[in-house]
Order: C-alpha cells, then structure tokens, then sequence
C-alpha cells in the first residue's frame, strides 16, 4: 500500500474568526494522514519509537488552494513519494465534501537512531510491509 486515505471533521478549535482553518493546522493534518498511512500497515509511531527509531520531519510545503471552514469534512490523500531509504517523503492532498481540492502538500522525514541521535535505514519491517 503506498496510498491511503482518512477523514476528519474540522474542529471549531482548528479556525480563525471567520470559520477558516488556521494554516498552521494543515501541518497536523498531513501528520494524521502519515500516522494513519503507517497504521493502516500494521506499523505505529509508538512501536517505531519503542525499537529505537523516529521520524522528525525535515521539510514541509503546502499550497492552499481553497479555505477549509468549520465543521467541512476533509478527506487526506497520503502517497509515498517513492521506496524509503534513509528518508521517507510524502505527498499529500486535501479535498472536502464536495471533493474540492482544499490543499496539496509534501512532507520529508528522516529515520533516525533514538540512541546514537543519527540517520538510520528504513526499518526492514516496514520496507517488508510497503512490499520492497
């Protein structure tokens, strides 16, 4: 699987004054899509962490295309870029219930040692579980 697909509401917490999503926000949600991509693999943050491993992020762009309102509700579109090595990037889209598309997006995030604090190579599980 190197899509996957999950919904939210957004939340009155997740807007400004006007009823529009904080741009701020958008990097929350592209971290649901991730967590929920990894989940849907049998993989968690958690059981990373727990064996040694994390995932800072080391970039991220989003381009607004559409304000997202109070209470719409958003479909995040998570690809894998390509086979992680080192890295593991990311694409994402946004949509809302009327499949506008509400944003586009990209993440990178590195593998690193939680021990020795250094790059790392992609788990084997997961690289196992993405079919590589």
């Amino acid at each position: 699987m190197k899509k996957s697909s999950t919904k939210t509401r957004v939340r009155y917490s997740e807007t400004d004054q006007m009823g529009v999503v904080y741009h701020g926000n958008y990097a929350q949600y592209f971290e649901l899509g991730r967590t929920e991509w990894l989940r849907k693999l049998g993989v968690t943050y958690k059981a990373m962490e727990t064996s040694g491993i994390m995932l800072p992020v080391i970039s991220l762009t989003c381009n607004f295309i559409k304000s997202a309102i109070y209470d719409d509700l958003l479909t995040i579109e998570t690809f894998l870029k390509k086979k992680p090595m080192v890295k593991i990037e990311f694409e994402y889209k946004i949509t809302n219930q009327n499949n506008e598309l509400i944003c586009t997006g990209s993440s990178v995030l590195a593998f690193m040692n939680m021990k020795t604090m250094k790059p790392a190579r992609c788990p084997d599980y997961l690289l196992t579980s993405l079919g590589f």
